[in-house]
Order: structure tokens, then C-alpha cells, then sequence
């Protein structure tokens, strides 16, 4: 080795400590940054990968009248499209005759594949396969017979179980749809044999080759699936024309005969008519019998017209779109992975700016501390870039083992950790590819706090002679502080304080690094709980505090016959109508689609839903205008006063003012009082559904009562305010792990940077250590002679750290933020007292390793160590 490179290794031998701590902050720095970073990505490509594997269809249509080999060919016209038709319907089934999606199997099909987790696929017309959820929910197992109820469209009704499965058209295990059969809730999907289903195909899926290299979450494959799209819709709005007057054809040849008899027979009796009327000479133009039988003709024209009209009403063709983000969980997986993505362009941002801004000070005071030796480098003869190498190799050598690692152990490690808690509620493939960008960026920043730090320090202390250098720099000078001003304060104070606070004031930048490192460590700490309680509280306020009633029944008959069901349940406490819709508003460029649109028809409509202001003051529903919620009115920029472009559901476009807008953290609402509706769209607004309030109930009871419901025929479904509820909740569990993590990683981080700094104390201060303890100082006292200033110093970060962990948590919160869900900013108590506690934990334990230290301290060898 050139003497050079065993000076630099003897460097690192003499400095591991601090050298391993620099290590150890890169590589948590670029572990964390690389590692959330990658999660998004990770979730998205892994559920990609999953759906292309079982060739998800892109499109599916639904048909009133069935699909035929001649729909499938005409689909089949969009270049790379694939399609096929399949029987589908709802159908009741097993205990309890839950809610089951019916679907007829066909081995020939390729889209839509089933996964099989135990068991087979039918092979026999007698056999059935079930959602894996029915053996993990239902506790349904193999070679039972499930049986369906007596309206499931099928051969026969029981089945023998032969397989439980998943399907890439139920991504998430805990939600299967909507359904109008049952209590309205699907609880798991089947297959049986396609021959056994006696109803034509309805259901045709599409997939297009051309684009599924496409992240299924990517704007990109969006715009080419719409594209798509648009020229199917094209070729099936004809398609529905042709379909409606072909069946309506065959419809009426059905009914032929009966119209020929029927046109025979009026001809017959006009026939007789004008031989009664010649034989009268014109006198008599009918008869009884020929009167009696005229009236039966106009009855039997009078059912004939009506069958007619009822086969145009039957053989109508409509197609009704969906493409994957309508699927049960689709969409808000996606918004899942979209908040772990917001997260990590904040999070992991700020959590190595304050990794690499902690690494930059350590590397300028490591080579401040070198200047001796830099001095003999220099009198010895050698070159400002044989010197400055040994440095910047030192700082290299650190930043890239640092960075290679954390790049590494946060790339696989991290977001194959997240996917593993998703894979329990949502069967994917984990896909996790390295981050490039995020690495390179990782990296940069690294070699910037390291080897840029080293070179600019380095730089300024080689302008400088050998002389100069070989010489210690000369303590800075002792000034008044603010303290010493407040007389009856300072004269309080002992020497030991006095000397403490003195120090700190006297060397300014290492108190600002420390505030800054240890306010950036206890920022994050109480970040991390802030995302956990700000998510949690979404779904506590706004079915708490705003959304008053537990279920919403939609109506199809009378009110009074479903309110009659309600107030036979022993958990009901009252209900109330309302005109429920949904509508587009638009303002301007921007329009949110699906807002729900409530008018109450009753004064009692504040016990059912809570309006106030964002600071909470109560609204009225006014008798001009509409109150709109404030996540819509954020994402339109609107705000009290404009006027937005309402459009309810198959109705006209109006104009309405912004009254009022209200508190709401959980989708989009509009509230109009019933005046306010009468005005804008000139008619009276008509009930269509329940506001219904309940005592706590369970699921089974839950499910009986909507089963009820829906038997009395008066209902078209019910909706209960306890599966939105536990939706959010599931929704807001899988952050919790991510969560957990951001703690752990910042209390590292934390105690880490404290140390780091604590040690460069110490080292710049060591013959100032070693001159009190030469003085008679006990060990105790010495320790306390520094450590005074760090627990100072804690407590002036804490109280820093409280303010930037709340402006943090506010941003990041904003940045998740999605079109169906706005998280307040929530931070309770606990946060705040386990960040504090942490901070003086670390603290306490640096204290005691520096304690230590000080211990074993030759002061002989410190105090001679500029000779």
C-alpha cells in the first residue's frame, strides 16, 4: 500500500465509530427514500402483473337481451380485441340464501381466469366452485353440496362443491359488489358448468392485446382502453338497433298466427255486417251476435296490442359499460397505492434531507478536525490532490456502502413487506423492480452530503500553508449571553449551569445542527402517528360526528310498507324521506361525476345528517341554493357564493348557488332543502328513499333485515352505514404497517443523528474535557458538563419538532388526498407524548454511552495533543 491509502485506512480504523455512524445514516436515509418510494410502484405493477396473468378483460358489457356469436364478432372488429360471452346473473344460495354472482363456467374460455386455491375446476354438470371467500368467511369445504334458491336461473339447484378459487374480477377478498337478490350484498361469486345456467349469455368481456404492457393504473393505458372503448361503443350502438328489431321479429312471428285468426275474423264479421246491412235494405247495419262478437275481436286486439308493446319492451337492446375500475376493489386499491405514493414523495423526502444535512456537518467537522494532519501532509510535500483524495476516498468509501446497501435492503425489502400485508386481503403476484430514478436520486444526494461535504471543507483548509494548519484553531471567544442580563435569573444559576449555557450560545452552529436533527427526528416520529390517527379519523368523524343514521333503503314501492318491515325490527329507532340521486356539477373547467345528491322531505332531517361549517358552526338547509361538501368544492375550487352546473341522473342541467358549504371527509355530497329543488328544476322533488336510524346491530341481524326488506317488494336495496364503515377501516388498517415502519426508521434515525452529534462534541471538546477533569471534576460532572446541553438542546427540539411535525403531517395528508376520501389533520396525545419520550430516551441512552466514554479518557494524551 502507498502511504496514502494506509493513512486512510487508519483513519477509518481510529474514527469507526464515527465512520460507522455515517454508514448507518446514508443507508437508513437511502432505505427509507428508495424503499416507500418503490411501494406504489410495487403495489400497482404486482396487481398488474396478477391481472394480465389471468387476462383480465379491459371492457365488459352487459346486454338486456344477450350476447351472440355474432356480438362476439362484431367485438372482435377493434383491432387486437379478444372477446367472449358468458352467462351471468345474481342468484341466492347456501345458509342464510346470501347474495351470490352466478357465472356460468366454460373450459374453452381464456379471459377472466380463475385461480384455484384448493380443489379443481367443474368437470361435471353436477359440480360447483366458490370464492375462496366462502371457505374463509362462510366456512363452506369440499365435497359439501351447496344448494341455490328456487328463482337461480339454473338445471337443477344443488351442487357439490369441488373447489374454492380466485378471480381477477374480485381483486379484494372483502368486497363482492351489490346485488338485487338476497339482502343486496354479494358474498362470494360461483361457477357452475355454462350449460346448466338456462339464460343467454349477458354478459360479453373484451381485452385488448395492444395495451396490456401498460401499468393498469397508468394514465397511459387509460387513454388507449378509452380509445378502445369508444370504437366498441360505436359498433354496438348499431348493433343494438339490429339486435332490438331482429328479436322483435321473432317475437311478433310468435304471435303471427293469433294475428292472421284475429284479421280473418274481422274480415269474417265486416263481411257479415254488409250482408245484414243489404238484406235490410240499408235499414239494420248490425246485430246482437255480430255486436257480441266485434267486443270479443276489440278485447283479443286490445291483448294482442299489449303483447306487441310488451315484446318491443322486452326485446329492447341496451348495453350497459364497465371497465376495470368499475370491479369491486379496483379503484380503490388504486387509490390505496396512490396514498402510499403521496406519502412517499414527502416522507422519505424529508427523512433523508435531514439524514444527508447530519451526514454533510459530520464530514466538515471530521476534516476540521484533520487540519494537523493536513498541515504535515502539506510540509511533507505532497499535492493538494494527493491529500484531498484521502478524504474524499474516506467520504466515498461511506456514501457508497451506505448508499449501495440501503438502496438494496429498501428496494427488496420494504415493498415486498407491504405487498406480503396486501396479499392477505388481495391475491396478487408480488412484482417489485428496482427503482432507477429513485436510486440514482438516493445516491446523488449521498455522495452530496459525503464526498461534496469533504470536498468543499477540504478545499478551504488547503488554501491555507502548513504552518497555519499544523496549528489548532483558536477557540472562539467567550461572549455575554441574553441570560447574564436577566440579573435575578443568572445570579440563580450555578457554575455548572452558567458554563452550559454559556457553550451553547458560544458555538451557535452546532446548536442549530442539533435543534435542527433532533426537532427533524421528533418531527417525524410525530408525523408517523399523525398519518395513523389523521386516516383513523376520516372514518370516525364522518360516521360519528356527521352521518347520524345507519342505513339507506331505496325504494321501489310505497315508504309506508318498507317503514312497516323497519318497525317490526327491534333494532329500529326511526327513519325518514329523502329524494336521493346522484348528479355531475361542474364549475368551470373542472366537474366531479357521482356526487350524491340529498333533499330531505321532512323538518327532522338535522338528526340524520350533521351540516356545519369546516369550523363547525351548524347550516341550515337554505330555501335558495345547495350546500355542498368540502372535499366536492376543493376539487372544483369553488367556493360560497358561485354558481355550479348540477345534473342529476337522466334530468335536466341547472344552474344552483354555493349557500353553504359542509364538513365532509368521505365522498361527495350535495344537499338541497325541498324548496331549493322545487326552484331549480320546477317540480316537486318525489321520496325515493329511507334515512333509517338503528340501535348496534350485528351482521347476521344486519343481513335478515335487508333480506326482509327486500321480500316485502317495496325495496330495491339497502345500504348499511357499518360496511362503508369497516370498508375505510380495512382501507386504513393496510397504512398502519407503513406507518409503523416511518416510526421505527425516524426513532433510528433519531437516535443515530443524536449520537453522531453528541461524538463530534466530544471529540472537538476533548482537552476541554480533559482540563475540568484535571481540575477535580468528578466523572459524573463531567459527563453532566456536556450533557446538559444535549438534554437543553432535546427539550428546544421537541418543542420545534412539535410545530414541523404538524406542518408535515398537514402536507402529507393533503398530498393523499383522493376524490373520495380528505383526511383532517388528527394528532392525539399519545403522538405527542411517545415523541417526546423517544427524544429523551435517546437522549438518555447517548448520555450514558458518552458518560462512558468520558471515563476512559486519557487527559495526559488529550492535553498534549497540539505539542
Amino acid at each position: 500500500m502507498k502511504p496514502m491509502t494506509k493513512n486512510l485506512w487508519r483513519e477509518i480504523r481510529a474514527s469507526r465509530g464515527r465512520f460507522i455512524a455515517i454508514i448507518l445514516i446514508i443507508f437508513m436515509g437511502c432505505l427509507i427514500f428508495v424503499g416507500v418510494r418503490a411501494a406504489g410502484p410495487g403495489l400497482n405493477e404486482s396487481l398488474t402483473t396478477t391481472v394480465q396473468k389471468a387476462k383480465l378483460s379491459d371492457v365488459q358489457l352487459m346486454s338486456t337481451t344477450g350476447f351472440t356469436p355474432s356480438d362476439i364478432k362484431a367485438a372482435e372488429k377493434v383491432a387486437g380485441a379478444q372477446a367472449e360471452a358468458t352467462k351471468f346473473t345474481y342468484a341466492t344460495g347456501g345458509r342464510n340464501a346470501l347474495a351470490v354472482a352466478l357465472y356460468g363456467f366454460d373450459r374453452k374460455a381464456q379471459l377472466n381466469q380463475l385461480t384455484v386455491t384448493a380443489g379443481h375446476l367443474p368437470q361435471s354438470a353436477t359440480q360447483v366452485v366458490l370464492d375462496k371467500r366462502a371457505k374463509t368467511e362462510y366456512n363452506y369445504k369440499l365435497g359439501q353440496h351447496f344448494t341455490f334458491g328456487n328463482t337461480s336461473a339454473l338445471k337443477r339447484r344443488t351442487y357439490t362443491i369441488v373447489g374454492f378459487a380466485d378471480s381477477p374480477q374480485y381483486i379484494d377478498n372483502g368486497l363482492r359488489g351489490a346485488a338485487n337478490v338476497g339482502d343486496g350484498t354479494v358474498r362470494f361469486f360461483a361457477y357452475v358448468p355454462q350449460s346448466q345456467l338456462t339464460i343467454p349469455a349477458s354478459l360479453l368481456s373484451v381485452r385488448f392485446k395492444g395495451i396490456q404492457g401498460h401499468n393498469t393504473y397508468a394514465s397511459r393505458y387509460k387513454k388507449a382502453r378509452d380509445h378502445k372503448q369508444k370504437a366498441l361503443k360505436a359498433i354496438f350502438n348499431k348493433r343494438a338497433t339490429t339486435r332490438s328489431d331482429a328479436l322483435y321479429q321473432q317475437a311478433l312471428a310468435k304471435i303471427a298466427p293469433e294475428s292472421a285468426k284475429l284479421a280473418a275474423a274481422t274480415q269474417q264479421l265486416t263481411q257479415a255486417q254488409a250482408q245484414v246491412k243489404q238484406a235490410s235494405g240499408g235499414q239494420v247495419t248490425t246485430t246482437p251476435a255480430i255486436d257480441q262478437q266485434l267486443a270479443q275481436l276489440k278485447t283479443a286486439q286490445a291483448k294482442l296490442d299489449a303483447a306487441k308493446q310488451t315484446a318491443k319492451k322486452q326485446t329492447k337492446t341496451t348495453y350497459t359499460y364497465q371497465d376495470r375500475s368499475d370491479l369491486p376493489g379496483f379503484s380503490a386499491y388504486g387509490e390505496s397505492s396512490e396514498r402510499i405514493a403521496a406519502i412517499a414523495n414527502v416522507f422519505p423526502v424529508f427523512f433523508f434531507l435531514i439524514a444527508a444535512l447530519i451526514t454533510f456537518t459530520t464530514i466538515t467537522r471530521m476534516v476540521e478536525e484533520a487540519r494537523g494532519q493536513i498541515g504535515t501532509f502539506k510540509a511533507l510535500g505532497y499535492g493538494k490532490w494527493a491529500i484531498a483524495k484521502n478524504y474524499l476516498e474516506y467520504a466515498l468509501i461511506a456514501a457508497i456502502v451506505g448508499g449501495v446497501f440501503g438502496l438494496l435492503f429498501g428496494n427488496e425489502t420494504l415493498p415486498r413487506f407491504i405487498l406480503a400485508l396486501y396479499g392477505q386481503t388481495i391475491p396478487m403476484i408480488a412484482t417489485v423492480r428496482l427503482q432507477w430514478g429513485s436510486s440514482a436520486l438516493a445516491l446523488a444526494f449521498s455522495l452530496v452530503a459525503t464526498v461534496g461535504a469533504a470536498a468543499i471543507v477540504v478545499r478551504r483548509e488547503l488554501q491555507e500553508g502548513p504552518a497555519a494548519l499544523m496549528l489548532p484553531k483558536a477557540p472562539k471567544s467567550a461572549k455575554r449571553i441574553l441570560l447574564e442580563r436577566i440579573t435575578p435569573l443568572w445570579s440563580r444559576l450555578n457554575f455548572n449551569q452558567k458554563v452550559s449555557y454559556r457553550n451553547l450560545f458560544r458555538y451557535k452552529s452546532r446548536m442549530v445542527m442539533s435543534i435542527i436533527g433532533i426537532a427533524g427526528g421528533c418531527a417525524l416520529i410525530l408525523t408517523g402517528f399523525g398519518i395513523r390517527d389523521s386516516i383513523i379519523a376520516s372514518g370516525t368523524r364522518q360516521y360519528g360526528d356527521i352521518v347520524k343514521y345507519q342505513a339507506v333503503v331505496s325504494l321501489k314501492g310505497s315508504a309506508a310498507k318498507a317503514q312497516a318491515v323497519l318497525a317490526d325490527d327491534a333494532k329500529y329507532q326511526s327513519s325518514t324521506k329523502v329524494m336521493a340521486d346522484t348528479a355531475k356539477v361542474r364549475f368551470g373547467d373542472e366537474s366531479v361525476a357521482s356526487v350524491n345528491v340529498f333533499t330531505p322531505k321532512t323538518d327532522d332531517f338535522a338528526h340524520y345528517i350533521h351540516l356545519s361549517t369546516p369550523k363547525g358552526q351548524p347550516i341550515k338547509l337554505p330555501q335558495q341554493g345547495a350546500v355542498i361538501s368540502q372535499k366536492t368544492a376543493t376539487l372544483l375550487g369553488a367556493k360560497v357564493g358561485d354558481h355550479v352546473a348540477v345534473t342529476l341522473t337522466g334530468g335536466k342541467r341547472v344552474s344552483l348557488k354555493i349557500a353553504a358549504i359542509t364538513r365532509n371527509y368521505i365522498g361527495d355530497y350535495l344537499y338541497l332543502s325541498a324548496a331549493a329543488y322545487q326552484q331549480a328544476w320546477q317540480k316537486t322533488a318525489k321520496s325515493n328513499a329511507l334515512l333509517v336510524r338503528l340501535k348496534a346491530q350485528s351482521d347476521h341481524q344486519r343481513n335478515t333485515l335487508a333480506h326482509r326488506l327486500l321480500q316485502s317488494e317495496a325495496v330495491l336495496g339497502t345500504s348499511f352505514v357499518a360496511d362503508q364503515k369497516t370498508s375505510i377501516d380495512n382501507m386504513s388498517s393496510t397504512l398502519n404497517p407503513v406507518v409503523m415502519i416511518f416510526i421505527v426508521m425516524s426513532g433510528l434515525l433519531s437516535f443515530v443523528v443524536m449520537y453522531n452529534l453528541t461524538n463530534i462534541n466530544v471529540s472537538e471538546r476533548i482537552r476541554e474535557l480533559s482540563t475540568v477533569k484535571v481540575l477535580g471534576f468528578y466523572d459524573r460532572e463531567v459527563t453532566m458538563y456536556v450533557s446538559r446541553e444535549n438534554i437543553v438542546l432535546t427539550a428546544i427540539g421537541i418543542v420545534f419538532g412539535y410545530g414541523v411535525g404538524n406542518a408535515l403531517t398537514w402536507y402529507i395528508l393533503r398530498q393523499a388526498t383522493t376524490a373520495q376520501v380528505m383526511f383532517p389533520l388528527t394528532i392525539h396525545w399519545p403522538g405527542y407524548v411517545a415523541a417526546a419520550v423517544l427524544m429523551a430516551v435517546f437522549t438518555g441512552v447517548v448520555i450514558l454511552v458518552t458518560h462512558k466514554r468520558l471515563q476512559h479518557v486519557d487527559m495526559v494524551s488529550a492535553l498534549k495533543a497540539t505539542e
